[in-house]
C-alpha cells in the first residue's frame, strides 16, 4: 500500500505536468517554467507523501548536498552522451550544419527537467527502494531495471531492441547510481544531462519521442546498430557499452560502500533508506 500510495502520488504530478506543457506548447519560456515548477512539486509531494506512509524523513531528496550531486550528475550524464556521439561522428553518422535555436532548447530544460524528476522518484524512489528491502539490490536493479525498459515499448517508434538498450543503460546506470549514493539526486542530474544532451544539444531523437531542435543543427544517418535508428541513440551499441562501464564503476562503489543489499536484507535495506 506505501508503495501504490508513493507511485499514484507522483503520478498524478507528472500528469498534471504534462497537461501543463500541452497547454503551453511552443512557448519555450512557459515550457521551461511549467518543467521546473513540475520537478519542483514532484520532489517536494514525494517527500510529504514518503514522511506520511514512512513516518520517516525522506533523505534520499533531501537537501544537503543535492545542489553539486546533481551538478555531478548532470555532467557525467552529458559526457556520456557526447561519448556516444563524438563515437557515432568518428563513423560518419553525425553530421553538424550549423547553429540551432536557444528557445528551443531553454524549453528542453524545462522539459526534461520534468521527466529526470518524475521518472527517478518513481523508479527509484518508489519501486527500487521498496523492491529492494524484499528481495536485495541484485533482484530490484534487474526487475525495475527491466519495467523501465518495458515502459519505454510505449513511446513512438519503439523497438523490442529499444526497450533493451534502455533497461541495460538507464534501469542498470541510474539504479547504480542511487545504490552507490544514497540519494536520488545524482541519477536524477545524470537522467537529465543525458537526455538534455540528446535533445538540447546535439538535436538528436530522445527514446523514440522524434528530433528535438537543440544548440546545434544536425543530422543522423547510418546504420541502426551505430545510430538507434528512428528510437534515437539510446539504441547505439555506444550507449549500451558507455552505460554499462558506468554502470560497472558506480556498482563498485556501491560494493566499497557497503551499500549493496543482500538477498535476505530487508532490514539493512530499511536502515540505509533511513
Amino acid at each position: 500500500m506505501i508503495l501504490v500510495w508513493q507511485l499514484v502520488a507522483t503520478a498524478v504530478i507528472a500528469f498534471l505536468g504534462g497537461q501543463g506543457f500541452a497547454a503551453v506548447q511552443g512557448d519555450p519560456w512557459l515550457t521551461l517554467a511549467v518543467g521546473l515548477l513540475t520537478a519542483v512539486l514532484a520532489v517536494a509531494g514525494y517527500g510529504w507523501v514518503v514522511r506520511r506512509t514512512e513516518r520517516r524523513p525522506a533523505t534520499e531528496v533531501g537537501r544537503a548536498g543535492a545542489g553539486s550531486a546533481f551538478g555531478r550528475g548532470a555532467l557525467v550524464g552529458a559526457a556520456l552522451f557526447g561519448l556516444v556521439i563524438a563515437n557515432i561522428a568518428f563513423l560518419g553518422g553525425y553530421a553538424v550544419h550549423g547553429v540551432g535555436s536557444v528557445p528551443s532548447a531553454v524549453g528542453l530544460v524545462g522539459f526534461m527537467a520534468a521527466a529526470a524528476v518524475t521518472e527517478e522518484l518513481m523508479f527509484r524512489g518508489v519501486l527500487f527502494r521498496i523492491v529492494e528491502q524484499r528481495t536485495g539490490t541484485w533482484i530490484a536493479l534487474v526487475t525495475t531495471g527491466a519495467l523501465f525498459g518495458l515502459v519505454h515499448l510505449l513511446n513512438p517508434h519503439a523497438s523490442l531492441w529499444g526497450a533493451v538498450a534502455v533497461a541495460i543503460e538507464a534501469g542498470g546506470m541510474l539504479t547504480a547510481a542511487y545504490v552507490a549514493t544514497r540519494t536520488l539526486w545524482l541519477p536524477i542530474g545524470l537522467h537529465f544531462g543525458w537526455n538534455f544532451a540528446a535533445g538540447g544539444i546535439f538535436s538528436a531523437v530522445v527514446s523514440g519521442n522524434g528530433t528535438s531542435q537543440g544548440l546545434l543543427d544536425a543530422t543522423m544517418s547510418g546504420p541502426v546498430a551505430l545510430t538507434g535508428g528512428d528510437f534515437g541513440p539510446e539504441g547505439s551499441l555506444y550507449s549500451v557499452l558507455f552505460c554499462v562501464l558506468a554502470t560497472i564503476v558506480f556498482l563498485w562503489l556501491a560494493h566499497r560502500r557497503g551499500n549493496l543489499v543482500p538477498r535476505r536484507g530487508r532490514t539493512a535495506a530499511t536502515t540505509l533508506a533511513q
